[in-house]
């Protein structure tokens, strides 16, 4: 009985407890994967840095630490402590409230050799956090952190074993580091879709992430109506407290305000269709009327140029006509001069 007491008190106190991790942390992970290990098999390990505040553990910094294995026999492993030391140190210089809290490793999962690493950290923290962040992307949306307590598991031969216990873990940040955030998220959208396409795909993915969870309940509660797993007080109250948040569907009220509701919704985007309808009828008119504009200026225009031709042509044939005209007068001025030039030759000859 004493055992099983002990066990149960140390469970509550661990479970009270949850870790955050801040996005900064993350990324550094994933830079050190990249750098180190990616497109191997390996896994990098490194120190987790932050401050217990109000209960929770905040994970706000962590370094890389270099770490070796054997992949043939994982109990044979190399951990630079001197190394994690003496960055600690140049860390502690930069802000003195951040302390070692635990360590991380991209699993992902536990390894043989990670209670033995464990106690190594715990030189440095007496209760560190284990976090196992997996950087491969996933499909499921589910958060990609498992944090880890490590507890003395009593033994009947009074020898005592330390196993792993799994806590609750989040990702939260300060406004800071969310405003950081956003603008690394701006940077690397698609520039491609549009907002409407994103916020659809955002929805998209918290629905089949909500509904990833409600199938894990239900196979949760399944298993333990069917006696596969012992029920958890603590898991029960939180889903007795879930469904009593939920809304009674049977309200009269209830169903009126959400018709109302969904009343004025589909009015809203009924005025709204019908306001784009208008307003796509309207630019079609006047593009039309646009079109038929430009289409009667280059008729104007044409009709233009071809009577400014028209005219050319006439008056072009009327100096040549002009022209010829002048050629007959002067050639017929000229013929008149010789036949009055031969004709004083002739009567100057009759005098002679």
């Amino acid at each position: 009985m004493a055992s099983s007491t002990s066990t149960t008190s140390i469970e509550g106190i661990i479970t009270d407890k949850q870790v955050v991790v801040h996005p900064l942390v993350l990324l550094s992970v994933v830079d050190h994967y990249n750098r180190v290990a990616k497109g191997t098999s390996k896994r990098v390990v490194g120190t987790l840095l932050g401050e217990i505040n109000a209960g929770n553990i905040h994970v706000t910094n962590s370094f890389a630490v270099p770490f070796e294995e054997d992949p043939r026999d994982p109990t044979v492993w190399f951990l630079d402590h001197n190394y994690h030391e003496s960055l600690f140190a140049m860390f502690k210089k930069v802000n003195a409230k951040e302390r070692v809290v635990g360590w991380y490793s991209t699993g992902p999962k536990i390894k043989p050799a990670d209670l033995e690493i464990h106690e190594v950290f715990r030189r440095y923290c007496p209760q560190p956090v284990y976090a196992i962040i997996d950087v491969q992307p996933k499909q499921d949306q589910s958060l990609p952190i498992d944090a880890y307590f490590s507890m003395e598991e009593p033994k009947s031969d009074r020898l005592f074993k330390r196993t792993f216990v799994h806590i609750p873990s989040t990702v939260g940040a300060y406004e800071a580091e969310e405003v950081g955030v956003e603008h690394l998220l701006r940077d690397i959208k698609n520039a491609s879709t549009s907002t409407l396409a994103t916020r659809v795909g955002d929805k998209l993915g918290s629905l089949k992430g909500l509904i990833g969870k409600l199938q894990e309940m239900a196979a949760y509660l399944s298993d333990v109506a069917q006696g596969k797993l012992p029920p958890n007080p603590k898991i029960l109250y939180n889903l007795q407290d879930l469904f009593n948040l939920l809304p009674d569907a049977d309200n009269t009220e209830l169903v009126k305000s959400f018709s109302m509701e969904t009343n004025d919704m589909m009015l809203a985007m009924y005025l709204g269709s019908a306001v784009r309808s208008v307003l796509a009828l309207h630019n079609l008119i006047n593009n039309k009327l646009e079109n038929k504009r430009k289409i009667e200026a280059k008729i104007k225009e044409a009709e233009t140029k071809k009577e400014e031709e028209e005219k050319k042509k006439e008056k072009e044939r009327k100096d040549e006509e002009e022209k010829k005209k002048k050629e007959a007068e002067r050639e017929e001025d000229e013929r008149k001069r010789q036949e009055m030039a031969s004709q004083g030759l002739g009567a100057q000859r009759k005098k002679k």
